[in-house]
């Protein structure tokens, strides 16, 4: 500043002072001041007051807007915002994780320690920058909100912190409306007041809806988003992958990886884009460092994408709908008890309907884990035998209902298969067979599938109740033959397979091990009136309906409605739990997400047979195995156990079947057509029941792989105490007598002490018989004696018990086997037709004389003839051939019951000159009147030429014996011969062709439907 300018300062500087020093000056100033100072006081206190007016209002209308809004306790507040779906999760046995069930949402909770801190970290920079500050609400950012939604600015900023955003999921609704957001206010600031901030984010973290996972179901929770989408656990996310699933609320379905179908999408730009948009804002708020950014930016999170995979319930279809469908009858069972109803009232349709549906809910949100018996590796182990077993059987072809079009088609049917292992003691089912493809058929063939059982169902029905009331031993006697029994309409006359089998009188334990039918329809026609199918329900028989307990088919199998193969295998435990009854279970447990159990299966036993009758039972179904009709399945077998079972098959070869048990395991397969067609027939060479135990052998074998002791047991089935062995008697069932013993008829067998038998037999008498083919008939005073033979007659009034009135030919029940003796029973009587027989036609070929049985049914025996001369009586019952030992003319007549005698046949010659006819003629009917005259005063051992002496008679008994025993020897070798080439044959049934003669007849109403279902059981 230089001195001009100083100078000029000074003077203005004088000049203001002076101003400022005037008085008139000085007392403007007060006044200016005190004007300013009330307009600022005014302004102040217009402020205040208006301020107040506009809080006044706002809280006024934020009170108006909550008003109805409750006070929540903290109590209903966490029960609200923990009331979140969560899915159920299944395990196989040992606690081995089988995966969720379906749901439309999946979620797993997890608690915060096992949460990545990355992905926390990004889940609050991105969401809710300001979370561990705010006490449940920021007003900057509720300000900001109201001002643009009153602006209508195009830019919406969000003004929700990650607890309002808990409420609005929770609690209310995503309504937009100010009524809304001032219940979120309001109920935001007490979950603050009532959680801690921990708390908070952990159940934000487990109810924030974040797309789809890899299967393409719909999830929500971190947890099932790490799994779904990468494959690990929420604590074990890195980075870029926290950053990938943070990103997703904003915009699930549009930042999700995967398609409706569990695909990759084909753009990943706009998840990717959000991605970095959180590593961005984690940046940008402190929680990575800039190496962590540009690293995680630069990363290729598609890599980290897992493929498709599967749900269980399409690896394990019918695993899954059957633990489900268990669990939700527990479920609803527990519900309505809950509400103070009993188990019975849910027989009310209604009723059970609607705990169903509740039951139903609650399994697919509740968070429940559901622990089953099913053993995985077993389980696996049987699907691939399944999967690859090359011996089912042909496609047929069916007529079915189009289910769109409603119309009927033609569609291409495989044999269907069905099998279950269950556990004796316990009832745990551990592995079964559901189908073949459950893609084509969803039929549970294993749980659901009603069938007719054959031939399995005689241990059940008949030969154990039959045996426990004290009514069948092993050694009990029936006939088997042809019978009719008089049922009130249509008799029913069962058969055995291919109308043949019938070896006149058979024990239980053969009936059995051969699967007679008509031993087994007798048998049960003794104790039909004492309600054997009461013993089906008490092992488990859910669909025996009253109408089976009076039908005599029962027997067959020929149910109504039919059984499934696990109440079918399930009632076979029985024998083998030594009579006890062990409901079969799948459901061991389910435990609440909170670890509470609220099901434990519990094992209740059901007393049903003795362990004695328990024990005769499967004492005789071991020789099925052992050498009856499922002898080959031990060659098959990969080990060695005490087996006992029954095979079956169902009217017109529907259905075949294999039932066995040990100590440990029962175990069943079934084969059959989902519409019922026969099985008939070779496939690989092996006919349909060979097919099945095959198959049943193949998974058996496979479970046995993987656990040897529970399939093959150390220990065998012990016989308990009050078992007697005791002779019989072969025809009658009683102690043997002295004409039994020479009949050679005598046998051995166990029995229930209290019930062996203890009557002497009274079933022979002395007599004289005939012989006609295989058939022995009393003779009559008539008869002619160089025709009888001695032995012993069955006296038919002992016979009753066998069911010989029932029986078509009585004279078929003895039918002259060489195992039989002499005997016959005196009811086989023949009728004289009331003439002289028809001649007969005769051959000769190197000097032997042929002829065949006559026609007529009352013939008993012929006479040969030489040069008008008898030189030999022959029987009926013997090969019909005279060997010629001289030269001359030879004729054969027949003779009847009543000794009529037929005109000869033509003559034959033999190294001599022919005579005329007339002399021929002459010369006969004298030699014809001399014959008949010497027989009224002839015994029974007069001598004829060419006729047998009496030690030549002896000497042809001995032969007849030494061959009969030879022949028995041979038979007995045979029995023991390999089951593999032997059983298997017809003359066992072909593995139980239980049938009946009349196959080809039509049913005429449902009864008669019944009968022919089970006059048509191959077994």
């Amino acid at each position: 500043m230089n001195n001009n300018q100083q100078d000029r300062f000074q003077t203005v500087w004088k000049q203001l002072t002076r101003f400022f020093k005037k008085e008139k000056t000085q007392k403007n100033a007060r006044v200016t001041y005190q004007v300013i100072w009330n307009l600022t006081l005014i302004l102040i206190i217009v402020g205040i007051l208006g301020f107040s007016f506009a809080g006044g209002v706002g809280a006024g209308y934020f009170a108006a807007l909550v008003k109805d809004e409750p006070v929540r306790s903290k109590e209903d507040l966490k029960k609200d915002i923990y009331n979140y779906e969560e899915t159920s999760e299944v395990y196989f046995s040992d606690d081995v994780y089988l995966g969720k069930l379906k749901s439309d949402l999946e979620r797993e909770e997890v608690s915060i320690d096992k949460v990545s801190e990355y992905l926390k970290n990004a889940v609050i920079a991105t969401e809710d920058e300001y979370f561990y500050e705010h006490d449940g609400v920021v007003p900057k950012a509720i300000l900001r909100a109201i001002y643009q939604e009153f602006s209508n600015a195009s830019v919406q900023s969000g003004g929700s912190t990650l607890t309002q955003q808990l409420i609005k999921n929770q609690v209310l609704t995503n309504e937009v409306s100010f009524d809304r957001k001032a219940k979120e206010i309001l109920l935001a600031l007490r979950v603050e007041k009532f959680f801690e901030k921990e708390e908070i984010l952990e159940t934000y973290l487990n109810v924030s809806t974040l797309g789809r996972n890899s299967s393409g179901r719909n999830i929500a929770g971190v947890e099932s988003a790490a799994e779904g989408i990468f494959g690990v656990e929420a604590k074990d996310l890195t980075l870029p992958q926290s950053a990938f699933i943070a990103g997703l609320p904003q915009s699930p379905f549009g930042y999700t990886p995967y398609t409706q179908q569990g695909k990759l999408k084909e753009n990943q730009e706009p998840g990717i884009n959000r991605m970095k948009t959180v590593l961005k804002r984690m940046y940008s708020n402190g929680y990575i460092t800039k190496e962590e950014y540009d690293k995680a930016s630069a990363y290729d999170i598609t890599k980290d994408f897992i493929g498709k995979t599967e749900m269980p319930s399409e690896k394990y279809p019918w695993l899954t709908y059957e633990i489900e469908k268990r669990s939700i009858e527990i479920l609803s069972v527990s519900l309505a008890k809950e509400d103070g109803y009993e188990e019975k009232d849910l027989e009310n349709d209604d009723l059970k309907d609607q705990y169903v549906a509740l039951a139903d809910r609650k399994l697919r949100q509740n968070g429940y884990k559901i622990y089953t018996t099913v053993n995985k590796k077993i389980y696996d182990k049987m699907q691939e035998v399944t999967k690859n077993y090359p011996n089912f059987g042909y496609d047929k072809t069916a007529q079915v209902v189009d289910p769109d079009t409603k119309e009927m088609k033609t569609v291409s049917e495989p044999v269907e298969a069905g099998a279950i292992l269950i556990e004796n003691k316990t009832g745990k089912i551990i592995s079964f067979v559901g189908g073949r493809d459950f893609k084509r058929e969803q039929t549970n063939h294993a749980t659901a599938s009603l069938r007719s059982n054959g031939s399995t169902m005689k241990p059940l029905v008949i030969y154990g109740p039959g045996i426990e009331l004290g009514k069948i031993s092993p050694g009990s006697v029936s006939a088997n033959v042809p019978i009719s029994i008089p049922t009130g309409g249509k008799p029913w006359s069962p058969g055995n397979y291919g109308g043949g089998s019938y070896t006149g009188v058979s024990t239980a334990r053969e009936a059995l091990k051969n699967s007679y039918n008509i031993p087994a329809a007798l048998f049960y026609k003794k104790i039909i009136n004492l309600s054997p199918a009461s013993y089906l329900e008490k092992m488990g028989f859910s669909t025996v309906t009253k109408a089976d307990y009076s039908n005599l088919a029962m027997s067959l199998g020929a149910m109504q409605k039919g059984v499934t193969v696990e109440e079918n295998v399930n009632a076979f435990g029985t024998f083998a739990n030594s009579g006890e009854f062990i409901d079969a279970y799948m459901i061991d447990k389910i435990v609440s997400k909170d670890g509470k159990v609220i099901y434990q299966h519990k094992v209740k036993p059901v007393d049903v047979f003795s362990p004695q009758a328990a024990y005769l039972t499967l004492d005789m179904m071991r020789d099925v195995v052992n050498s009856g009709t499922a002898a080959s399945v031990r060659n098959r077998l990969a080990f060695s156990s005490d087996w006992a079972g029954k095979t079956g098959t169902s009217q017109n070869y529907w259905d075949a079947w294999f039932v066995a048990t040990n100590p440990n395991v029962s175990f069943g397969t079934w084969l059959g057509y989902d519409t019922p067609k026969s099985l008939q027939g070779t496939y690989n060479g092996l006919e349909y029941n060979k097919r099945n135990m095959y198959y049943w052998a193949d998974l058996i074998n496979a479970a046995y792989k993987v656990e040897p002791k529970l399939v093959d047991p150390d220990k065998r089935f012990e016989m308990p105490g009050g078992i007697v062995s005791r002779s019989f008697c072969g025809v009658s069932g009683l102690l043997p007598s002295s004409s039994c013993q020479k009949a050679g008829l005598v046998k051995s067998d166990l029995f229930i002490a209290k019930y062996a038998p203890s009557r002497a037999d009274n079933s022979f008498i002395d007599g004289q018989y005939v012989s006609v083919g295989s058939k022995r008939y009393a003779a009559l005073p008539q008869t002619p004696g160089e025709f009888t033979s001695g032995g012993f007659m069955l006296n038919p009034e002992s016979f009753g018990d066998i069911g010989l009135q029932y029986v078509n030919d009585p004279g078929s029940v003895i039918p002259g086997s060489e195992k039989s003796g002499g005997v016959v029973g005196t009811k086989a009587k023949l009728n004289d037709n009331g003439k002289a027989p028809d001649p007969l036609s005769i051959t000769i070929s190197n000097e032997k004389i042929t002829w065949g049985l006559h026609h007529e049914g009352d013939v008993v025996g012929y006479r040969v003839y030489k040069d008008g001369k008898k030189v030999a009586s022959i029987n009926a019952g013997e090969n019909l051939v005279y060997k010629v030992s001289s030269g001359g003319s030879y004729y054969v007549t027949a003779v009847d019951i009543v000794g009529k005698e037929s005109a000869p046949s033509q003559r034959v010659e033999s190294g001599a000159k022919k005579t005329s006819s007339k002399e021929d003629s002459t010369k006969n009917k004298d030699d014809r009147e001399k014959d008949q005259i010497a027989d009224k005063d002839k015994k029974p051992d007069s001598k004829e030429e060419n006729s047998t002496s009496d030690k030549e008679k002896e000497a042809d008994k001995e032969t007849d014996k030494n061959k009969e025993q030879e022949q028995n020897k041979d038979k007995d070798n045979t029995d023991k011969k390999d089951p593999e080439t032997d059983k298997d044959k017809d003359t066992v049934n072909d593995q139980d062709k239980d049938t009946v003669n009349d196959q080809d007849k039509d049913t005429v109403n449902d009864q008669d439907k019944d009968t022919d279902k089970a006059e048509e059981e191959k077994e």
